[in-house]
């Protein structure tokens, strides 16, 4: 029964791979977060009711707490995907971005060499990556793992100075690294700072719904189960040294995104319709990316790996589970979540 560091565990991703981990497959798991503001244990609170669950409050920057924890836990991989995330954050704050995903990536890659030289146990390390570092495409096109990195917001930025520590360090240290890069990520559990969930709550509330620019950016949506199951392809069976991209195969603009919210709103909660009046145009954000569509054939081919959900599938579930499950979201909005683990609350 291999022992795996899930770092990010209390995150949207990463709590969605915890889930799926303790629920079908036989994996012991650390989950390993330093609960950030978009840190959420209620997210984990199934999964943590196993005896194959546990979680530590760990900062990936501390050197020596994350020395420590390896000691301990002596992991037979780790699954990287603490990271600081939202691109409006890192314009108005970058250095927590260059912290938590350069140097945070870089303590675990030491921390991963260090513990498998020491012990010659050998560590996988999956680096969980996104597609933003590819920069922007254009009407035509698809990001494949051979494009050239260009990132265009201090996140991608700094997403991509981790995919090179990644890559530097399987190629310098032979580290058994294995890296991902995903497109954009929806589903169940996801910080409502994110577009989906804002529109949701916003069009639920009768509240303005805003839509940077004329929303005609393009993003290619992944549901967030179809990439846990990617990950955990990845971890298992992907080649050391290469990167595989992950995507949905479904681009959408996010204006017809927000409107096809609307429109299962308009089905599903009627009160308030037609939804898609609330929609209000507000001023785009510096340096937003036009496009990014994924070309996911690699791990289809290498790793049998397709996603199950189409947009309409994966949308519809998005939506009736926030529906569902309003205490969830009323706690992460009042602070309750972070209150109670505070000893506040």
């Amino acid at each position: 029964m291999p022992t795996l560091l899930v770092t990010g565990g209390a995150g949207f991703i990463g709590s969605a791979l915890v889930r799926h981990l303790i629920a079908d497959t036989d994996y012991r798991v650390v989950n390993v977060d330093a609960l950030t503001y978009a840190g959420n244990l209620d997210s984990v609170a199934e999964a943590a009711e196993s005896e194959r669950y546990t979680f530590e409050n760990v900062d990936i920057c501390d050197a020596d707490a994350v020395g420590r924890l390896f000691e301990t836990v002596r992991p037979d991989g780790v699954i990287h995907l603490a990271a600081e995330s939202h691109v409006d954050r890192s314009i108005d704050g970058p250095a927590a971005f260059v912290q938590t995903n350069v140097v945070g990536t870089f303590t675990l890659l030491e921390a991963a060499r260090r513990h498998a030289a020491q012990h010659e146990a050998p560590v996988r390390f999956l680096h969980v990556s996104t597609d933003e570092v590819y920069g922007t495409l254009g009407d035509t096109g698809l990001f494949t793992e051979e494009t050239p990195v260009a990132p265009n917001s201090p996140y991608s930025a700094t997403k991509a100075a981790s995919d090179h520590l990644a890559r530097a360090y399987h190629h310098t240290y032979g580290l058994d690294v294995v890296t991902t890069n995903c497109s954009n990520n929806y589903g169940p559990f996801q910080f409502p700072e994110k577009l989906l969930p804002v529109v949701i709550l916003k069009a639920v509330a009768g509240a303005p719904i805003p839509v940077y620019g004329t929303g005609q950016n393009v993003r290619d949506w992944l549901y967030v189960d179809d990439h846990v199951r990617a990950l955990v392809a990845a971890f298992e069976r992907g080649v050391a040294g290469e990167t595989y991209n992950v995507g949905g195969h479904n681009e959408w603009a996010n204006l017809d995104v927000v409107r096809a919210v609307c429109t299962l709103l308009d089905e599903m909660r009627p009160a308030g319709a037609p939804h898609a009046d609330l929609v209000t145009f507000v001023t785009d954000r510096p340096g937003h990316d036009a496009r990014y569509a994924i070309d996911a054939s690699k791990i289809g081919r290498d790793l049998g790996w397709t996603p199950r959900e189409t947009f309409e599938t994966g949308l519809r579930k998005t939506v009736q589970w926030y529906l569902d499950t309003p205490e969830w979201t009323e706690r992460v909005l009042s602070g309750a979540y972070r209150m109670e683990r505070l000893g506040a609350g």
